[in-house]
C-alpha cells in the first residue's frame, strides 16, 4: 500500500539510510526490501544515492528465513501473492470501522435535521426518519466496505468504484422496495447509496494487492466529483 501510493519510495528509503547512519553501523552494502515495495523503490536509484544495493526479498516476512538460508534466492512460491476471500475478509475492518463511526455522525445529523424540520411530529417522527436514514447509510456501508471486498472477483468492471457503485445500486433498489419513503426521498437515496458505496469500495484499493498508483489516480479523477 505504502509503495503503491507513493509514501514508501526511493527517497524515503535513502533518507532513512542517512538518518540512521546505517553505513557506519554495518560493513556490507546490501538491503533486503519486500517484493511489494517494488512500485515505489527503484533499486538503481537507491544504489546511486546511498551506495546500498537493494535486493527484493519475498512477499511474506515468514519466508525471510528460507530466503536467507537459500542465499538470498526466492522460490516461485515466495514471489506469488494471493488475494483469497480469507485474506480480503481480514482487511474489511480497516474500512468498516471508520465508516461506521462516520455513519453514526451522519445519522445524528439527520436526526437533528428531522427534529427541526418536522417539529410538529415530535421526537417520534424525528426518530423514525433518523432510523430510516440510518438503515440507508448502513446499507451503503455494507455494500461498499463489506460485500464489495467479499465479492470483488465477481463484480463487474475493473475499477473498484464501479464495483461498489453497481453493488450499491442493487442494494439501494432492494432498500427502497422494502422501505416506504416519499418519492423525492427515494430518488435521493437511489443516488446517495450507490455513491457512498462506490467511495468506500474505492478506498479498498489501498488494501488490495494489485492496484497501481497511476491507476488509482486515474480512477479518482473519474469517480470523485
Amino acid at each position: 500500500c505504502a509503495a503503491g501510493k507513493g509514501t514508501f519510495g526511493t527517497q524515503e528509503l535513502v533518507n532513512r539510510i542517512e538518518s540512521s547512519g546505517l553505513s557506519r553501523i554495518v560493513s556490507h552494502r546490501e538491503l533486503i526490501a519486500p517484493q511489494l515495495s517494488g512500485p515505489g523503490v527503484a533499486a538503481h536509484e537507491v544504489k546511486k544515492l546511498s551506495g546500498f544495493k537493494v535486493i527484493y526479498g519475498p512477499i511474506k516476512a515468514t519466508d525471510l528465513p528460507g530466503f536467507l538460508d537459500g542465499g538470498l534466492k526466492a522460490t516461485p512460491e515466495m514471489r506469488l501473492k494471493t488475494f483469497t476471500t480469507g485474506e480480503r475478509i481480514v482487511l474489511i475492518p480497516v474500512e468498516l470501522i471508520p465508516a461506521l463511526k462516520a455513519g453514526l455522525i451522519v445519522v445524528a445529523v439527520f436526526f437533528l435535521l428531522s427534529l427541526v424540520g418536522r417539529w410538529g411530529e415530535g421526537w417520534t417522527g424525528a426518530l423514525s426518519h433518523a432510523l430510516s436514514a440510518g438503515v440507508a447509510i448502513l446499507t451503503a456501508i455494507v455494500a461498499g466496505a463489506v460485500l464489495t471486498p467479499l465479492l470483488l472477483p465477481w463484480l463487474p468492471g475493473r475499477a473498484f468504484s464501479l464495483k461498489g457503485f453497481s453493488l450499491g445500486l442493487v442494494l439501494a433498489v432492494i432498500f427502497l422496495a422494502i422501505q416506504k419513503s416519499y418519492r423525492l426521498e427515494a430518488v435521493a437515496w437511489l443516488f446517495l447509496i450507490p455513491s457512498f458505496s462506490a467511495y468506500l469500495a474505492m478506498n479498498f484499493t489501498g488494501a488490495s494487492t494489485y492496484t497501481s498508483l497511476s491507476g488509482v489516480k486515474r480512477e479518482m479523477r473519474r469517480a470523485l466529483p
